[in-house]
């Protein structure tokens, strides 16, 4: 069912399995292209289908229906929710976090309730309230145990545990995390930013081993992920992993002395298009405080960009 037919049919209530379906496939989709979309552009189709997914819900329908739609709906309010916090609206994230809450609750989808837990853990530790993630990232296992949403959430722990300087707490979160991952089926769409695949974990374990230090495997895992965020045809699918992985390469180039190739890959990773603000400014003040200790003429052309994304 193309675009235009699925919004006819949800126009006039034309509710039927056939709609449904096609209505899973577009919001999956729409998670699907958080990596590498326009974020502004994605937000406000984000927003319009959710608008017309939650007046669906004023319709007659039956139960199973309603619990699909409201599904859909938790789904949109997630991708939204991501969306605005990328583009550092963090009053309108937290509200629209806690719409896909109640969404997922009166649904009955533990992931949808797992994953706005997950995302106040997010919000928590780019703010720089490390403590705070914890519980967020523990309240979000007790609700999806068995959901990819648990292993991303053992992922926030270890990266606000190596924030604290809680080292054995680190390999502890990440060892919980990859033995759930490693009982979970391989995803039929691990393009969907609300699905957590091997790739994905990498990309996590990389943050925290380059915050405590073991950069020989946050070299490995960054180069891992920059490897995997280009197709085979060399287009960059992944550019905030990306950019993120450029950071760490940046980092561990700053600690072994080399300044211009540490400001260089800093500087690439901040002129990415798509990115996550919050995120990107959390990896990138490590970037700087390891350039300052070079003086501060070291990185110059570095910092003036990072002053410039923090304005």
């Amino acid at each position: 069912m193309d675009t235009l037919e699925l919004l006819r049919r949800v126009r006039v209530s034309a509710i039927d399995s056939s709609t449904i379906d096609a209505l899973n496939i577009t919001v999956e989709q729409l998670c699907c292209d958080y990596a590498h979309s326009d974020a502004g552009e994605l937000i406000t189709t984000g927003k319009k289908w959710l608008g017309k997914v939650t007046e669906l819900l004023d319709n007659r329908l039956t139960l199973a229906q309603h619990r699909e739609i409201l599904h859909n709906a938790g789904m949109l309010a997630l991708l939204v929710g991501c969306l605005e916090y990328d583009l550092a609206d963090t009053r309108s994230a937290e509200a629209t976090r806690r719409m896909a809450w109640t969404l997922g609750k009166e649904s009955g989808d533990p992931g949808i309730v797992g994953w706005s837990h997950e995302m106040l853990a997010w919000f928590h530790l780019t703010a720089g309230n490390f403590r705070a993630v914890i519980p967020a990232a523990e309240a979000g296992i007790r609700e999806a145990p068995s959901h990819s949403v648990a292993v991303q959430l053992y992922g926030q722990q270890a990266k606000a545990y190596a924030r604290m300087q809680m080292p054995e707490k680190v390999h502890e979160a990440l060892e919980q995390g990859r033995a759930l991952l490693d009982r979970l089926p391989y995803p039929d769409r691990p393009e969907n930013h609300f699905v957590v695949d091997p790739d994905k974990w990498d990309f996590y374990a990389m943050d925290t081993y380059r915050i405590v230090g073991e950069d020989q495997l946050a070299r490995r895992n960054a180069e891992e992920v920059i490897r995997r965020s280009v197709s085979p045809e060399g287009t960059l699918i992944s550019p905030m992993r990306n950019a993120e992985a450029q950071l760490t390469l940046g980092v561990i180039a700053a600690r072994q002395g080399d300044v211009e190739e540490a400001a260089t890959l800093g500087i690439r990773a901040l002129q990415y298009g798509r990115q996550s603000r919050p995120s990107l400014l959390l990896v990138a003040a490590e970037l700087e405080h390891e350039l300052a200790t070079y003086g501060a003429s070291a990185g110059v052309d570095f910092r003036e960009l990072f002053n410039e994304l923090k304005r």
